[in-house]
């Protein structure tokens, strides 16, 4: 199929004729409608980047960023790192030459630490934006903040699959919303007929027994979802041992692989395949021939622990939404099924949406960040949502703690003067 083809080219002329008018958009697409492969061509193609412009595209994954910029560079025939590149923490693939850039979220607020008015960036694309992460809300509060000042010619994109448009509508008003149906075929979701015991039965065993049940129900590939790469390695080797599972190939995927075996398990192959992978494969990777998912429901959680003062990752439940997204990777080029190892009964009680990471992380390093911005009264910074104001005060004093901020002077003691960003600061942030 041409990427042409692709569903999101339906809204292709109200993109260009919003951003021109307005330079604020909000982009609701379902999985697979191309939107995070075409739109940032699209912007190219049209002229809205200027002679030498770059577009930024915001991923929450290391591993969704390196990919994407791979698939957009053989769609506009060029060399990775040359017109389209990718720069992710300790890796990147750029040259002069590149305009269309995908990056991690933090990469993007740094550069707004050191390079405040984003000299070359012509436009911002903030990508899956209803997971919530704090540098992705954090970037967007700094993006329009630097719209309506200095940088009025600054286009920004804002887009999702199952994002609730309201509140971030209201937030970037006036601000128009683009909605594409796509065309993904129907997926069944199945449920287990009573709840599973994990303790008792590991998640990698009943994961490995509906891959037999539905490898003879169902032609095509399979993609299950593990919350992290210890399950991810139990799950593989229970499907590796599994007679009924023999013709198939196995293939982990997560963020901690080397790119050449990221690559080996989004590859096609003449077997048919079993991908066993964390949430990466949740968004912006569509992965060609898989028609059954089989969801373990579970994934691993940044939040604060308050007993040893640091963010730690915990295996949790996912939510309704999230859920949904991982059933729409079985619906891309043929009707599906979706396995979800839990029961219909506790589906109901999961929530709708994720938490955002504002109101569940330690916010010690965002909040040097944004002091090295030169925003220091943190409190009255333009959240999108506003975290707990106890947590702020946590980290400011943390950071103060460290040495790394301090008051401007012995005599600015005053009861409303506020925290600045020390040299100490400077060097922890870099």
């Amino acid at each position: 199929m041409s990427p042409r083809d692709l569903p999101i080219y339906e809204l292709e002329s109200a993109v260009v004729a919003t951003l021109c008018a307005s330079g604020r958009l909000i982009v609701q697409a379902p999985t697979g409608s191309g939107k995070s492969t075409q739109l940032p061509q699209m912007l190219l193609q049209h002229g809205l980047l200027g002679e030498r412009g770059q577009v930024v595209v915001l991923q929450p994954r290391r591993l969704a960023a390196r990919m994407l910029a791979k698939r957009v560079a053989e769609e506009a025939g060029t060399v990775l790192g040359d017109v389209v590149g990718y720069q992710i923490r300790l890796e990147s693939r750029l040259s002069e030459q590149t305009r269309i850039r995908f990056v991690t979220e933090g990469i993007l607020l740094r550069q707004m630490s050191f390079d405040p008015a984003l000299r070359g960036v012509s436009a911002i694309v903030f990508d899956e934006f209803h997971e919530r992460h704090l540098y992705g809300d954090i970037s967007l509060a700094r993006a329009v903040q630097l719209q309506q000042s200095t940088r009025p010619d600054l286009k920004l994109i804002v887009m999702s699959a199952t994002l609730d448009a309201g509140a971030l509508r209201a937030y970037l008003a006036p601000c128009e919303t683009l909605v594409s149906q796509g065309r993904s075929f129907p997926v069944q979701i199945e449920y287990l007929p009573k709840p599973a015991n994990f303790d008792h039965d590991p998640v990698w065993e009943v994961a490995a027994r509906e891959c037999e049940r539905i490898a003879a129900a169902v032609a095509g590939d399979m993609l299950v979802f593990m919350p992290g790469a210890y399950e991810i390695g139990r799950t593989v080797q229970a499907i590796q041992g599994s007679r009924a599972l023999r013709d198939f190939v196995c293939f982990p995927l997560h963020g901690e692989l080397p790119p050449e075996q990221q690559d080996r398990a989004v590859a096609r192959y003449d077997a048919r395949k079993i991908i066993v992978s964390t949430n990466v494969a949740e968004t912006s990777l569509t992965i060609a021939g898989v028609t059954a998912v089989i969801d373990s429901g579970l994934a691993r959680i940044a939040r604060f622990d308050p007993h040893r003062g640091i963010n730690t990752l915990l295996v949790e439940k996912i939510s309704a939404a999230s859920a949904d997204q991982r059933a729409g990777r079985a619906g891309r080029t043929a009707p599906g099924v979706c396995v979800r190892l839990w029961t219909e009964r506790e589906h109901a009680q999961r929530p709708l949406q994720e938490l955002p990471e504002v109101k569940r992380i330690d916010l010690a390093e965002v909040v040097l960040t944004l002091k090295a911005s030169g925003i220091d009264d943190i409190a009255n910074f333009p959240w999108l949502e506003k975290p707990d104001p106890k947590a702020l005060e946590r980290a400011e004093r943390l950071l103060a703690d460290l040495g790394a901020l301090g008051r401007g002077s012995e005599n600015d003691c005053t009861a409303n003067s506020h925290l600045s960003i020390t040299e100490i600061g400077r060097k922890m942030l870099r």
